[in-house]
């Protein structure tokens, strides 16, 4: 039966493996609410196009009624209308409006998937930050747990001060409150994940424990030109001043004379039609020339709108540029920092560990104090801790720059992916 056990354990922890970066990310592509919201909105700007199309093309109704008399005469009428515009440069030019919105639609879809790719990054390093900050803050309250047993001990066999025991009660209190923190941390950190995939959070695989720092992209300039080339925000605010100048075109088009063509059809039948239109369905097709004289200056105030919404596009499309340029630099600069925090954290955490070790030595040869012991344990804590901060920092440095320059794909989340641990 043991054996039995065992072997069905060994199959358990099989099949239960972590899941990486690409796996919790196919997982959020399908079930973001945000994302799929960007999809109906790009959806619904392309139905807007077509519809501006529809102006332009044959339109096509039919017309049917039925009359009697007091004396019991009654016909039937069936009128049939074709018409096509010939010239209208009003629908077409609005046209040109409806298609650069839904290219901005479809660029601010692009954005809305590498900003998806962003948050499932940090909600996934998020939470193997917060689980390492538990695991560290269990680890820490363990510590001065066995250091009270220690110090009680040494205070009833009479080799030190009840002050000691005091003081080491202190700080496990402390440790405990941090690890209560901690766990409240960690579920926040799980929900956090669970509301882009819509399912629990699952077991994740960690970042290599010896992860190298990643190499310094090209200078900050280079990426800012390319964010200002490639970042899909940005392409999509230049398309809303297109649509402005399009639509400031249509608005004065309404001034100019519109020409289309028509057939109409008309059939009669019933007592009351005259003999002369019995049987017989008159059709005409005529030309028709539509000029606009005077309409309450609607015309010129639809310009002037569209010449403000023009501007306002205009200074949204700067200040947008401003950020992401901003970001570009910023990120830049976090990833190039980050490399040097990586290799300051690994450093203290080399040395909290010798001055620890050294600490305890010193306890018991009598050279150092209870207090220099809680007061190592905390550092060795606290540096780990900002270790593993560094590095989920500079991960996610090197994927917020792709994002602000616009070249946040699946390939720079495999990238990252290939640091992971296999579990």
């Amino acid at each position: 039966m043991r054996r039995l056990i065992l072997v069905l354990a060994l199959l358990v922890a099989a099949t239960a493996r972590a899941d990486d970066l690409l796996q919790v990310w196919a997982q959020a592509r399908a079930a973001d609410p945000l994302l799929r919201q960007a999809a109906a909105f790009s959806g619904a700007q392309d139905a807007s196009a077509r519809e501006a199309r529809a102006a332009l093309l044959p339109q096509w109704s039919v017309q049917s009624s039925e009359l009697r008399e007091s004396g019991g005469a009654r016909w039937h009428t069936t009128t049939s209308s074709i018409s096509q515009p010939l010239v209208d440069l009003a629908a077409l030019r609005e046209w040109d409006a409806s298609r650069s919105q839904a290219s901005a639609q479809a660029a601010r879809l692009a954005a809305a998937e590498q900003a998806a790719r962003a948050r499932v990054a940090e909600a996934y390093f998020g939470l193997l930050s917060a689980e390492a900050q538990l695991a560290t803050a269990r680890a820490n309250e363990e510590a001065f747990a066995r250091q009270v047993s220690e110090a009680e001990t040494r205070f009833k066999a009479g080799l030190s001060a009840q002050v000691e025991a005091d003081q080491s009660r202190a700080y496990r209190e402390l440790a405990r409150s941090n690890t209560l923190a901690a766990e409240l941390n960690l579920a926040d950190a799980r929900e956090a994940l669970a509301q882009l995939t819509g399912a629990p959070a699952p077991a994740l695989q960690p970042l290599r424990r010896a992860l190298a720092a990643q190499p310094l992209p090209d200078d900050a300039e280079a990426w800012a030109q390319r964010a200002l080339q490639a970042n899909p925000e940005l392409r999509a605010l230049q398309l809303d001043v297109q649509a402005g100048e399009q639509r400031i075109s249509a608005a004065r088009a309404g001034h100019l004379p519109r020409l289309s063509v028509g057939v109409d059809t008309t059939r009669q039948r019933g007592d009351g039609v005259p003999a002369l239109d019995a049987g017989r369905t008159p059709t005409q097709v005529a030309l028709r020339l539509t000029v606009p004289l005077f309409a309450g200056g609607a015309t010129a105030a639809a310009a002037d709108r569209a010449g403000f919404q023009r501007d306002a596009a205009r200074e949204q499309l700067e200040a947008g540029r401003r950020a992401v340029l901003r970001e570009v630099r910023a990120q830049h600069l976090a990833v190039g920092q980050g490399a040097v925090q990586l290799r300051a954290a690994q450093a203290a955490v080399e040395a909290a560990e010798r001055a620890l070790e050294a600490t305890r030595t010193g306890l018991t040869l009598g050279t150092r104090s209870t207090t220099d012991l809680l007061l190592a344990i905390q550092t060795l804590a606290g540096a780990q801790n900002a270790q593993t901060q560094a590095r989920h920092r500079h991960v996610l440095a090197l994927l917020a720059l792709n994002q602000a320059a616009g070249s946040l794909g699946d390939a720079e989340l495999a990238a990252v992916n290939a640091l992971l641990e296999n579990r």
